[in-house]
């Protein structure tokens, strides 16, 4: 009896001191665990566009589709000439298919009510350029109106800008967001007596496409410029470090 009143008082005392240290593990892990820094690290850089894609639309009218169509070829070759007279290679060069629309003319009557009839056909056709040469892209939007004077009834847009090696360029920003942020806090932890640790986490932030000068915001979906030849990227990385 006495001998088992002994066993019992150890394996009391052993499961307390257990209980003791599971806790006090748990507690320090929890202390740990709070200790942590977290910083928000930022990495841009500036480059240029390298493709430029350009479009303009040229249309006729004619109460007939025959005539509206042969005039619409007429233009399409004019158009055609000019590029190729401005450096742009054939392969470059892209007509959409002709859009054709039936428009009519509204006869408003004495009694409050009208009646259409049929006016001609609008026939519109796409031209459109894509090329690494930014510059004669750039001449093309540019000088393309003169065509206006042969007759050609032409609307142009300005071009747009796009880089190819834009995944590149992303990681590039990545890594060195995520070296700035490290820096970050390795200038926090030392500023306050303490070490960095091992990163508890990172999130990659929305990754940004700005023209240069420009007073774009940043938006919560993305930034992605297309109008600016000379653009800016921009990306953060926001990491939590443990200290020590």
């Amino acid at each position: 009896m006495k001998n088992s009143v002994v066993v019992i008082s150890i394996i009391a005392a052993i499961a307390v001191v257990v209980s003791s240290w599971i806790f006090g593990s748990a507690y320090r892990y929890k202390y740990k665990s709070s200790q942590t820094i977290t910083v928000n690290g930022n990495a841009k850089k500036d480059f240029e566009s390298d493709i430029a894609k350009w479009s303009a639309n040229y249309s006729r009218k004619n109460p007939e589709l025959k005539p509206a169509s042969e005039q619409l070829a007429m233009d399409r070759e004019v158009v055609r000439n000019f590029l190729l007279k401005q450096g742009i290679p054939a392969s470059a060069i892209k007509f959409e298919s002709v859009n054709i629309d039936k428009e009519y003319t509204y006869h408003p009557t004495g009694s409050g009510g009208g009646y259409n009839t049929f006016s001609g056909y609008n026939l519109r056709q796409t031209v459109s350029v894509e090329s690494n040469d930014l510059d004669k892209v750039d001449a093309v939007s540019r000088d393309i109106s003169t065509l206006i004077s042969q007759g050609v009834e032409l609307s142009s847009y300005p071009p747009n800008y796009y880089y190819s090696k834009l995944e590149d360029l992303k990681l590039e920003l990545i890594s060195q967001a995520s070296a700035n942020a490290r820096q970050r806090a390795e200038n926090i932890a030392r500023e306050s007596g303490a070490s960095l640790a091992d990163l508890v986490k990172a999130d990659l932030g929305v990754f940004q496409i700005t023209g240069q000068n420009d007073n774009e915001e940043y938006s919560y979906g993305g930034v992605f410029n297309t109008t600016s030849r000379n653009k800016t990227a921009n990306i953060t990385v926001k990491a939590s470090y443990l200290a020590k």
